[in-house]
This record gives structure tokens, sequence and C-alpha cells, in this order.
């Protein structure tokens, strides 16, 4: 199933489950899969930088904004890295690695939000959620990993992202594509004017 068709982990209690894509989405499947009796693995597809929800009080985004008005980019990125190491320890050795580039920077220039930490970490490093590396292909009940290693696994969830219904209710100009970028810009470039005032989770589907 898609992410978008998960409701709760419940029916999934004493099951193997494989989660395929590790942004936010993924994370938060694959700890209420853990918290529901389930036995989580969850496919590392790209590098990823996890972040703590909150830092100081204040909510990881507000504080890197504040900050980015007074510190240049690479700067913040380096103190936001320096305290999640605080709080959250090293991620690496769980198998979660970092993408090269800082987790502001990479939003600014690509628009991937990094992943915050609601829990998910956590079980990561106890045990209760297993990261693993790409998905080779799938076999009957079971699934083959780039590293050849077999999982048996009873059912998988794509948290591997969504697809833009703005062309299909945007009529006053053509989009040049059907998957404008959402994360981006939400419209498209000719548009540049435009903006909603809401948060960007209710225009997915």
């Amino acid at each position: 199933m898609h992410v978008s068709e998960y409701k709760s982990g419940k029916k999934f209690e004493g099951k193997k489950v494989l989660v395929v894509g590790c942004g936010n989405s993924g994370m938060e499947v694959s700890l209420d899969l853990c918290n529901h009796n389930a036995s989580p693995s969850l496919v590392l597809c790209n590098s990823v930088h996890a972040l703590p929800r909150e830092i100081l009080g204040k909510s990881t985004f507000e504080l890197a904004l504040l900050k980015m008005k007074w510190l240049p980019l690479g700067l913040v990125d380096k103190l936001l890295l320096f305290l999640t190491w605080l709080m959250l320890g090293s991620i690496e050795k769980y198998g979660l690695k970092r993408p090269a580039v800082g987790p502001m920077q990479l939003k600014n220039t690509m628009g991937k939000t990094p992943v915050l930490d609601i829990g998910a970490l956590e079980k990561i490093k106890s045990g209760g959620i297993k990261v693993v590396p790409g998905v080779k292909r799938f076999l009957h009940n079971q699934v083959e990993l780039v590293n050849g290693e077999m999982l048996d696994i009873d059912s998988v969830v794509f948290a591997t992202g969504y697809r833009s219904n703005v062309p299909s209710w945007l009529q006053v100009r053509k989009c040049s594509n059907s998957s404008v970028s959402l994360l981006l810009r939400v419209f498209e470039r000719s548009f540049d004017s435009w903006f909603f005032n809401k948060t960007i989770n209710k225009l997915i589907t």
C-alpha cells in the first residue's frame, strides 16, 4: 500500500512490514508500526538528515530561520548538526547516512525537507526498527536487498512521495507537466505571484 492509505499499525500487529522510504512519512509509519508490536524494516533509499523536532524549546525550523537572519547558511547548518549530535548522538552507526550538504541548504536548493524525529530514532537505536539498504527485487513474501540479504515480509508500505494534484484543478494556464514541485514552489515558476496561506500537507494526495 501507499502511505496515503495507511491509517494505523493496529492491523499489522505481529507482522513483518517493509517500509520503503525514510522521509518523515516513512519514519512516522515505522514508529507507529513498532508501537503496535509489528516488526518494521525501514528502507534507506538515499541519505537523510534527521533532526530533533524541537531544539532549546523552539521548533527546529523556527530556530533555523531565526539564525539565518544573522548567520550564513553554512554556519546555521553546522550549528543545527552540532545541536542534533548533542541531543540524538550519532545516527550513522545505525545505518542512517547524512547527505554531504547541510539540512537547510538541501531544503533551500533541492526542496528536500529534513526528517523531524518524533521517536523513531530511539526505536532504531533499540532495534525496534531495522534500517536496511535499497530493494533489488520483490519475491513471494520476501524481498531481496541490494546487499544480497533476503527478508521475510508480510506487507509493504511505500512512503516514496506524492504526486501534485495542482494541474488537475488549475485551469488558468497549462502546466508544463503533471509533476509540479510542491516542495519548491507549489505552483510552477510562471505563477510568480501565487502562494498558499496554508500548510502544504493540505495539497498532497
